[in-house]
């Protein structure tokens, strides 16, 4: 089976999945403005070996541009989300490695003002089942901070585990922090994740 080219686009209801454009940038710049402080203790940051080395955080426009150039290559899914037609937050899909291995792992963000609408979850149930079903993949991993407790939720509700903890794992918020890996594997959801939070009954600690 062929692996599907990039771009690709995901619909479910109102939330969309969507290829991140050059021209995202204004809008873009905006809502991570608006969300600077809601989501600075979960942002990555340069630890000082980067600074020392002269690396450098790549602008919006060349962020996309080696994020087509992975995608094109099947290494990354780089998606706007979406939300009634407006841009909501990003989802990615990174570090895809086929053969024997088989796996990836997911990261997002999402505008506080439109937390809480279950947005992030389906996104997540979402860009899953694409991964299995589409990509064949085997294995999604998900690293969130212990203290994350909104984004353990979402990867909770869509049927990741913890598989363990990676001390020091990630450089978040100007330092080194331990993270918890969540897990899922290819047919461990049936019939698949977006199926399983449509079929959910509605409640407060679901609205993620």
């Amino acid at each position: 089976m062929p692996t599907p080219q990039w771009p690709v686009t995901l619909v479910e209801d109102d939330i969309r999945l969507r290829p991140l454009r050059t021209r995202d940038a204004r809008t873009w710049r905006e809502v991570r403005r608006r969300n600077a402080d809601y989501l600075k203790p979960w942002e990555a940051t340069m630890p000082e070996e980067g600074r020392e080395s002269g690396e450098r955080a790549p602008t919006f426009a060349g962020m996309v541009r080696r994020s087509r150039s992975e995608a094109r290559a099947g290494r990354l899914l780089p998606w706007a989300i979406e939300y009634e037609g407006r841009f909501v937050g990003q989802m990615t899909v990174g570090g895809i490695a086929l053969g024997s291995l088989r796996s990836a792992y997911i990261g997002y963000w999402i505008d506080e003002a439109v937390s809480g609408r279950g947005i992030t979850t389906m996104a997540v149930a979402m860009a899953s089942d694409f991964c299995f079903a589409d990509l064949l993949l085997h294995r999604l991993e998900i690293n969130i901070r212990p203290e994350n407790l909104a984004s353990r939720a979402v990867a909770e509700k869509v049927g990741y585990v913890v598989e363990g903890s990676r001390p020091d794992y990630l450089h978040i918020d100007g330092a080194w922090r331990d993270h918890l890996t969540y897990v899922l594997f290819r047919g461990q959801v049936l019939p698949n994740a977006v199926s399983r939070i449509r079929s959910a009954q509605p409640s407060a600690d679901f609205l993620l």
